[in-house]
């Protein structure tokens, strides 16, 4: 779109995208004065009078201050939009003002918008530095040239072609591929938009108005200040375009709850991110391991406590692993026996019914909504989330199978404006009402949809009352790797807050300890055996457990410097290798661990009965009588050497744990 501004510096033409900032304006008015205080710059539609400050609309895109944000007049011949310019000279702009209880932001330069301060996603990190071209071999049909020559039908496609997408069945664009289409657009421009192409949505009003003009809402409300009629829209595109599970018994270790206690169950999903290669430029979540938080199994649904609490201890534990590892998903079950075949699931999620309910919809855009992605392309430095729900559901077979999805943009929007609600019918999503009271205030616009009737005839419908939740609702497809080479190489070790079906108990790993002669295995520096690899080996692999470090964590014998030492160790890619262990047998912490398991678990000496001619007040048994008593009773009693059960017989099995007593 053309903009002209006329100033007491002359007359002056841009041409600018219609997504184009505000903030992009000031900075083109800025380049045409010289002494300008950038905090000073005003706008109007008219010579004189309705001036605005600038800065109040920085974030705004050219398009909706065109359009709702400020009556701007719109020209109707080629000139474009005329714009009068005002401001005050200053020899320091200011870079902060505050106005009665209105902060005004500042203009962003170019430097405090580079992005450069934003941690972004290793995944990210990559694809910035890539092209994303979708390579294409000679066609034997139409090229007519050399080997190293190309044309039409050979040259690489951009990541976003559309017949490539249709062609492979690819419903949605991966971020990336969404992001080049939109910098492709805009980068003709030479405008800084293309350095920031993405910002966040919101539906609320905004308070104060930017106009300034009269009371925030609820007292009043205006066409700059409240959010504009919203149309549901299918989401283009998705942060994940897949999610693998690194190892099949992450969801079979998950779902021994449900096939002991019928109950549903919630874990919080612990991986990272990767490059996938079946979408272009597509990222797939990589999930090593399932933490189960304090909650209460029912059979057609659970309780879980929110906030939670153990979460930042979570998250630090698994950032220190040697991949370093995050929350990146939910997943719960929804398990139903067939009452006619009890071998087999009720088929409940499909499409004549629902994928995901208005209540899990819900619940999955606050936690989007609270682990935002960290974005250079965003002008407020994190755009949208990658956090994926699962659900384990029946399937049309009666099987067992894992359903991923994201909740869009719109939703997340909806959600934090305070928008809708749950419905009893759990396909249905309930719009609320306005709310104009002060403590609960809530303005909600109109909402529409589109959908085909009968006559195959597309119809925008107003989606109050209530909508279908599959507008809300982003695919993402799962699957395991051919080849699993998982981070964790155990899943034995009991799974926490199972109360009653799995307990972890510290004297548990002392015993395996001492049965797997930790104390006894040093560092590789002292020389070792074919004996010693191997008894390295094992016990590198049974630590290699993710509830098993977790639960070490919190018994306090290991320092955290000791703990991060540990699951490196036990993460690392060379767990075969005798000295992954090195670092972690050289601590105090682990010293102090296996001294404790010998000392607990190691067999004591039975009790032996003083003989009944003994006074009970004579209770030192001298060592030669001892041992007499010792040799008599040899071939009678065993004592077991793990749980101390004095066994009436000498060889055999324990009668209450069944181990060997040899």
């Amino acid at each position: 779109m053309i903009i002209r501004i006329r100033s007491k510096d002359g007359n002056f033409r841009f041409d600018l995208p219609a997504t184009a900032l505000a903030s992009d304006l000031a900075r083109k008015i800025l380049e045409t004065t010289k002494d300008a205080d950038p905090n000073s710059i005003m706008v109007s539609e008219r010579p004189r009078g309705g001036e605005i400050k600038i800065l109040t609309l920085a974030d705004r895109s050219l398009q909706s201050l065109n359009l709702k944000y400020v009556t701007l007049e719109r020209m109707t011949d080629r000139h474009g939009d005329l714009v009068f310019v005002s401001y005050s000279s200053a020899p320091t702009p200011s870079s902060h003002i505050s106005n009665g209880s209105t902060t005004e932001k500042p203009i962003p330069s170019e430097s405090t918008r580079s992005g450069d301060n934003v941690q972004e996603d290793a995944v990210d990190t990559f694809y910035r530095k890539q092209d994303g071209k979708i390579p294409r071999s000679q066609d034997t049909r139409f090229c007519k040239h050399g080997t190293n020559a190309m044309c039409d039908y050979c040259m690489p496609l951009e990541p976003y072609d559309t017949n490539y997408h249709s062609k492979h069945n690819i419903k949605h664009l991966s971020f990336h591929s969404y992001l080049k289409k939109l910098t492709s657009s805009s980068a003709a421009s030479s405008s800084p938009v293309s350095l920031f192409p993405l910002s966040k949505l919101s539906y609320k009003v905004k308070t104060p108005c930017p106009t300034g003009g009269h009371a925030p809402w609820p007292a009043s409300i205006c066409t700059a200040c409240q959010p504009s009629a919203i149309t549901l829209q299918p989401q283009t595109f998705r942060m994940v375009d897949h999610l693998e599970f690194a190892d099949r018994d992450i969801i079979d270790r998950f779902l021994h709850a449900w096939r002991r206690t019928a109950t549903q169950r919630f874990g919080w999903l612990i991986g990272r991110y990767e490059p996938y290669e079946e979408v272009p430029m597509g990222i797939k979540a990589v999930v090593e391991a399932i933490y189960e938080p304090p909650q209460e199994g029912e059979l057609d649904g659970l309780s879980l406590g929110l906030p939670w609490e153990g979460e930042q201890r979570i998250q630090n534990l698994a950032s220190k692993a040697s991949t370093p590892l995050m929350l990146v998903g939910q997943i719960f079950t929804d398990l139903t026996p067939d009452e006619d075949d009890k071998t087999k699931l009720v088929y409940k999620r499909h499409q004549d019914s629902f994928f995901l309910s208005s209540l899990e919809t819900i619940f999955a855009a606050n936690e989007q909504l609270h682990r935002p992605t960290p974005c250079r392309w965003s002008n407020v430095g994190h755009f949208s989330s990658r956090f994926v729900t699962a659900v384990l559901s029946g399937t049309e077979e009666g099987g067992v199978d894992v359903q991923a999805y994201q909740v869009s943009e719109q939703a997340c929007a909806m959600v934090e404006a305070d928008m809708i609600e749950a419905s009893v019918e759990p396909g249905i999503v309930r719009v609320k009402e306005e709310d104009r009271n002060v403590s609960s205030a809530r303005y909600v616009p109109d909402v529409f949809f589109r959908y085909k009737n009968e006559y195959g005839i597309e119809v925008k419908k107003s989606a109050k009352p209530c909508f279908p939740v599959e507008y809300l609702i982003v695919n993402v497809t799962h699957g395991f790797p051919k080849n699993p080479a998982p981070l964790f190489r155990s899943i034995s070790f009991p799974i926490e807050n199972r109360p009653g079906l799995e307990n972890q108990d510290i004297q548990a790993v002392f015993q395996e300890l001492y049965k797997r002669k930790a104390v006894e295995i040093r560092s590789s520096k002292q020389g070792m055996t074919a004996k010693d690899t191997a008894a390295r080996l094992e016990l590198a692999s049974w630590l290699s457990d993710w509830h098993l470090v977790s639960f070490l964590e919190t018994v306090d014998i290991l320092s955290p410097d000791e703990m991060t030492i540990l699951v490196k160790s036990v993460t690392a890619s060379n767990l075969e290798d005798p000295t992954v262990l090195d670092a972690l047998l050289e601590t105090s912490g682990w010293q102090t661990l296996v001294t404790i398991a010998q000392e607990s678990a190691a067999p004591r000496r039975p009790a032996v009965p003083a003989p009944s001619n003994v006074p009970p007040e004579s209770n030192d048994i001298p060592p030669d009588v001892f041992d007499q008593i010792m040799d008599q009773s040899e071939g009678m009693t065993k004592t077991c050497p793990f749980c101390t059960f004095e066994n009436p017989h000498a060889d055999g099995d324990c009668d209450v744990c069944g181990l060997p007593l040899g």
